[in-house]
């Protein structure tokens, strides 16, 4: 008989996330939305006089951060009470509402902006002058003001605004189909007892010793995304269609101009990061080659890509275990940053294990006035350490930014938002090859800090490339069927992989189960921060407490700086492929390293 997954109402308190920290029940989220509304109400009462007086300017801001921090805190309770069931049919309509009231409140704010572009720089400074609080919100209007070319009249504004519960439509679409609809077959696990595939074991099974395990589970897994190939594939046009909609609204010459744009990036760090991997296909290719020789394989085939080089080496490492290590790696940042985190560990910041209806992968969120929170599917392995070492980082990201920012300027932007993750990351795993003095150990890990540079840097690349190249041939004018994304997809696994990998069928679906590419070019931020990461964390360990400082004033600045001279602070300059090349040359260091260990 299958095992099958606990229901939600199975799961112990102790391992669930404390959403009572937002609000004492769904009757109080109610009504903090008749609150939000409310100002809202009165906020339209100055639409035409925005920028009538110092005091009306004044009024509107402040407005404008009450109700964004209230919607804030609701959107985000409304998510993670969703999340953990997407079967809980008064969750799905929570987070419906949601996007409904978020798309309403859009619209009905959207004249703020144009309001205030459509006035000089010499009436506004004058009002500085005259009204010292409007000064907290300078960068804010600095910020308004760069995208002035971008930003359109009041009355296309609120046409757009209203359009955003549609342009949310494919990514809620698809992860309801992915997360609730889909059911996965069960397999033969390598003790022969009959498992269910989820989205939590998956890559579990792909690590799994027995190699007949992993051939069965790539198979039946990608065998459900094959038989609804054709609706997954008109969902992501979907998606790039209404980003093609947004883009060319306002005035960008492309969705990932526009994408970029929008976190006050240049186009070109994402092309340097393309251009970068691309130069340096020979060490995926050596890292490729050297898994083959040392799974003993004749022939390499994608299944083969997760399950451990060194497979006698991999053990069990409960939960209560990977919290302690963790906290030991990350003493490096202080003991500050230590004793946030094991607060969040003790106090129900963490929805720990999978359970039927929650949503797969991990994810740290949060809100302004709350403390963050972060979603696991936790199994006892090195691999899901890791996820709780990096989801942690970006909470510890969201704790320093929401403890030293104002609310306009807390939210850091996307770019940087894999940094702080992937740093606690490198710090784990230097804490971890220090503290070993087993050959074969040390192999393991040498073996798992090549496949983060696999995963993150070159599968993310590889990502970043599909979505540019996806997005360009809608752009011109191609369809986007489940043929021709198919074809792409295979195309760059194979480039990605290189002549000693089989490229099997069925890697060409796998396109259809990312949700990032429902992010609007969210992942080239992987491989960016994963490379800032391995400077800063090197930097950390190296220096010491000047290290640790400038990181620490990166992770308070929230988005009071450009990402890009956020990152300068802490001592990393995106703006040229150096940091990228630099990961790669430890990517080829380290396989250095492996390659002496199993001669």
């Amino acid at each position: 008989m299958a095992k099958e997954l606990l229901k939600r109402s199975e799961v112990k308190e102790e391992f669930t996330w404390n959403l009572k920290d937002m609000y004492a029940s769904d009757e109080a989220w109610e009504e903090e939305l008749k609150t939000i509304f409310a100002i809202v109400a009165e906020l339209a009462q100055y639409e035409g006089k925005v920028t009538a007086s110092a005091k009306n300017l004044l009024t509107v801001l402040e407005k404008e951060a009450d109700f964004g921090q209230r919607l804030e805190l609701a959107f985000n309770y409304a998510e993670r009470i969703h999340d953990q069931d997407q079967k809980n049919a008064t969750h799905q309509a929570m987070n419906q509402k949601m996007y409904a009231l978020y798309a309403d409140v859009s619209s009905k704010t959207a004249f703020v902006v144009p309001e205030i572009l459509e006035t000089s720089e010499e009436v506004l400074e004058g009002y500085f002058k005259e009204l010292p609080e409007l000064e907290l919100y300078r960068k804010q209007i600095a910020e308004i003001s760069r995208r002035k070319a971008h930003t359109l009249s009041k009355e296309a504004e609120k046409l757009i605004a209203a359009t955003g519960e549609m342009q949310a439509l494919p990514d809620q679409v698809f992860s309801v189909l992915n997360n609730a609809d889909f059911v996965f077959p069960t397999i033969t696990d390598e003790n022969g007892e009959t498992v269910r595939i989820t989205h939590g074991n998956f890559i579990p099974f792909l690590e799994c010793a027995d190699r007949r395990v992993r051939k069965e589970a790539f198979e039946t897994f990608y065998g459900v995304y094959k038989q609804y190939a054709n609706t997954l594939a008109a969902l992501y046009g979907g998606q790039v269609k209404q980003l093609m909609f947004q883009a060319k609204a306002r005035n960008y010459p492309s969705t990932l101009e526009a994408a970029v744009d929008e976190n006050n990036v240049p186009s070109s760090v994402y092309h340097n990061l393309v251009d970068t991997v691309n130069k340096n296909m020979d060490k995926m290719y050596r890292y490729v080659r050297l898994r083959k020789k040392c799974l003993g394989v004749d022939k390499l085939h994608m299944y083969d890509v997760y399950t451990p080089m060194i497979p006698d080496a991999a053990k069990k490492i409960p939960f209560e275990e990977a919290k302690e290590i963790v906290l030991k790696a990350l003493a490096p940042l202080g003991e500050d940053y230590v004793a946030k985190v094991r607060e969040g560990f003790n106090s129900r910041w963490i929805d720990v294990y999978e359970n039927e209806g929650k949503r797969s992968g991990a994810y740290s969120a949060g809100a302004y006035g709350t403390h963050p929170y972060v979603l696991l599917n936790h199994s006892d392995t090195l691999d899901a350490m890791f996820t709780l070492a990096h989801e942690m980082g970006h909470a510890m990201h969201s704790y320093y930014s929401n403890s030293t920012q104002p609310y306009i300027y807390s939210q850091y932007k996307i770019f940087v938002a894999e940094v702080a993750s992937t740093c606690n990351e490198v710090l784990l795993t230097e804490y971890l090859l220090k503290n070993t003095t087993d050959l074969k150990e040390r192999a393991y890990l040498l073996n798992h800090y090549l496949d983060s540079f696999k995963g993150t840097v070159y599968r993310q690349t590889m990502f970043a490339e599909f979505e540019m190249r996806t997005n360009a041939m809608a752009e011109a004018g191609e369809s986007l069927t489940a043929e021709n994304l198919n074809a792409l997809y295979l195309e760059m696994n194979k480039k990605y992989f290189g002549p000693d990998m089989v490229s099997d069928d069925e890697i060409a679906y796998e396109w259809a189960r990312i949700p990032h590419f429902y992010y609007n070019f969210y992942v080239y931020q992987y491989a960016t921060g994963f490379s800032s990461a391995v400077a800063l964390a090197h930097g950390i360990l190296k220096e010491g407490a000047p290290a640790v400082e400038r990181y620490k004033k990166f992770l308070s600045g929230g988005c009071s700086e450009s990402p890009v001279e956020l990152l300068k602070i802490a001592g990393v300059n995106l703006e040229t492929p150096k940091p990228i090349q630099e990961a790669l040359d430890v990517f080829g260091e380290t396989l250095d390293e492996m390659e002496a260990l199993v001669k």
